[in-house]
Order: C-alpha cells, then sequence, then structure tokens
C-alpha cells in the first residue's frame, strides 16, 4: 500500500521492509545505522550531517536500488551564510526514477517545502510541514520501481556547513504497480508580460494526475492583486481550458481579498494554514538587518493547494496558467508582478525535459 494510511487502516499489517538513509546510514543498510564515531566514541553521534556543501558540489543524499517507495523526507541546513542570504533559493534538490537522465524534481529547497523567497517560515499542510526552526518535512510518497536518486546542489556564493537530512522509504519486494511518478517544477518571471497568463506548468505529456500549487508572488503595483484565474487545460484543450477558476485568493481557498480588521479598523490580508489550502507567509520586510540597506521591500506573499481529495486527471497532456488581472477603485485591470510556482504532479515515465532552471541569481527576490 503506497498511498497515505488513515487511522481506520493504521492496524493493517503492510508488506516491506523499513528504511532509512541520512548521514549515519549514507546506504539504507539494515543494521547500517549510527556506526560513525565521534567526539563522545563509537556510536555516539558521529554523523549527524553532512558538514560541509562546497559550493558548486552536488551531493548524492540517497541512491536507492530496487523497488521501493519514499514516505517521508525530512531536512534542515543553515539559512543564510557570509557568502549571502538565500541558501533556501540557491540549493537545487532533484530527483530521479528508475535510471532516467533528466531529473522528475527540480526546485530551489525552500520552494519544494512551501518555503518560498530564500526565507524559511512555518508550515502546516497535510503533505508538507516545516517547523520551528527550519525544519522542513514531506510526506508525498515517492514509488519507484528500480531505483530512486536523490541530490542536492549547492549553487550559493560559498560552502555551506552542516546539512541535515533523512529519507524514509520501504523497500518493496515487486516494482509498485499502477503508480505514476512525482514529478515538481519551478517556474519564475521576475516581470510577467502584459495581458499574457504566467505559465504554471506547461508541456507535460502522458497519463497522470496534478497534485498541488505553490505560488510565491512578489506584487509590483498597486491595487488587489488577486483577480487572475487559474487555469487547467486537459488532453488536447485548444484557446479555453477545461478547468478554470474564479480568482486566486478563490483558488486558494480563501475569499474576499483574505480580508480582516486590524486593531485599527484597517482591512488586511489575513494569513493560514490547512492541510489542503494556505497563505502561509505574507511580509514586505526585506530581512536584512544593515544600518545602510535595511528597507522595505515589494509585498511578498506564498500560498499553496493540495488537490489530493480532488486531484486534476489528465490522459494525454497537461497545461495550467494564472491570469495576471488586478482590481482598483477603477475596476479590473491587467497586472505585471513578479511570479514564482512550483507544481507538483503524478504521471508515467518518461516526461518532457523541463525548461532550463534560473540561475541562482535570477532566483533571488527583488
Amino acid at each position: 500500500m503506497l498511498e497515505p494510511y488513515s487511522l481506520a487502516s493504521l492496524a493493517a499489517l503492510r508488506q516491506g521492509r523499513s528504511r532509512a538513509v541520512n548521514a549515519e546510514n549514507p546506504t539504507g543498510a539494515k543494521g547500517g545505522g549510527g556506526m560513525a564515531s565521534g567526539a563522545l566514541g563509537a556510536s555516539r553521534k558521529g554523523a549527524p550531517c553532512i558538514p560541509l556543501l562546497r559550493a558548486g558540489e552536488t551531493v548524492t543524499l540517497a541512491n536507492i536500488c530496487g523497488a521501493g517507495s519514499i514516505q517521508h523526507i525530512w531536512c534542515t541546513v543553515t539559512d543564510r551564510t557570509q557568502a549571502g542570504r538565500y541558501v533556501l533559493r540557491d540549493l537545487v534538490l532533484r530527483m530521479y526514477w528508475d535510471g532516467e537522465a533528466e531529473p522528475s524534481v527540480e526546485t530551489p529547497l525552500g520552494d519544494f517545502f512551501l518555503n518560498g523567497f530564500g526565507r524559511g517560515y512555518p508550515v502546516n499542510a497535510m503533505p508538507i510541514t516545516v517547523n520551528p526552526k527550519r525544519g522542513m518535512n514531506c510526506y508525498l510518497p515517492m514509488p519507484f520501481a528500480s531505483e530512486a536518486r536523490i541530490t542536492v546542489e549547492n549553487q550559493h556564493g560559498g560552502d555551506v556547513q552542516g546539512f541535515f537530512y533523512q529519507i524514509d522509504y520501504t523497500e518493496l519486494d515487486a516494482p509498485p504497480q499502477g503508480v505514476g511518478r512525482l514529478h515538481a517544477q519551478w517556474r519564475r518571471q521576475r516581470l510577467t508580460a502584459l495581458g499574457e497568463d504566467y505559465p504554471i506548468l506547461d508541456g507535460v505529456r502522458g497519463k497522470g494526475h496534478y497534485i498541488g500549487t505553490f505560488l510565491a508572488l512578489q506584487t509590483l503595483e498597486r491595487g488587489w492583486w488577486g483577480e487572475g484565474e487559474i487555469k487547467f487545460y486537459l488532453d488536447g484543450d485548444g484557446q479555453y481550458p477545461t478547468l478554470c477558476g474564479t480568482g486566486a485568493e478563490d483558488y486558494f481557498g480563501g475569499a474576499w481579498s483574505f480580508g480582516g480588521k486590524d486593531a485599527q479598523g484597517n482591512t488586511l490580508e489575513q494569513t493560514f494554514c490547512t492541510p489542503f489550502l494556505g497563505y502561509p507567509f505574507y511580509s514586505r520586510d526585506d530581512d536584512f538587518r544593515n544600518d545602510f540597506f535595511h528597507s522595505e521591500c515589494p509585498p511578498m506573499r506564498a500560498l499553496y493547494r493540495f488537490h489530493i481529495p480532488d486531484p486534476i486527471l489528465f490522459d494525454a497532456d497537461i497545461r495550467v496558467t494564472l491570469q495576471q488581472i488586478g482590481a482598483n477603485e477603477h475596476g479590473l485591470f491587467e497586472r505585471q508582478d513578479d511570479v514564482a510556482s512550483l507544481a507538483y504532479w503524478y504521471q508515467t515515465e518518461p516526461h518532457q525535459p523541463f525548461p532550463a532552471l534560473p540561475s541562482a541569481a535570477d532566483r533571488h527576490p527583488r
């Protein structure tokens, strides 16, 4: 059984063998955990982390052979160094299934865990949680038939010390049947094109289902930002999509501009986290404590939606877009903002190659 377990099925006996990969047991070998020696002696916290990720280095976190399914990933890392403060955007997470040459998951590390803008903040969703302080967890099932390989690349301006991680998985005797492979793709437009929909996902071919959207939005214009509709073009749709929403805040589960009141009676947007929909982060603070450079910045908003009870099914292809439409005292208008996104979906392999990931500098907030 590969799907998340409910309480009703928790007592059901399951097939397979539990394994975990971390710095203490990098191969996940049976009886191979906690063997490293440290300051307290043999098998006493000798290798709690990868001590150093050198600038430009790609490290393999897991290389699992055989059939199985990853059930949980936990990791944490220093979020800023002397070389810069956007470590969570500078580390690139990639996942490869069953010997493929091109990754099925390619994204900045933080954005995979719903932490955008290179910032760390709490998230309390069902498949992904981020706990104090930057303890990042993912429970999306990741089945594979013959191999799973997960890497992290340091595209930061310098070395990063202390990358902590654990990947929990189940070994299976036979390849799982009737399941897709997890995919996730990151995109960004630092200035969206006027009157053109932002492409959250495009170029997907194969059978599968779309299961999640993460949006990291920096608004660059005045007025309300969230009138744009999210559209799903399925299986050969042309000019018009099969699924079209009613507005961005509606898609992410809110309403009426996420409106609330502060102590002075001023209207403001309210953040929230629920199992499948959330708005965990809002800030206009650049979080850079320097007497010369500290200032306000364009408002940053992070939002997520997981289509877990309601996956978007496709048989041949899918395209997902977001309109950039706002509203002010004069009515609706076409906006231009700084938009980044991560799409999550399952599909059959092989998949189409992803667009080139922007450079680290082009992933940084502006």
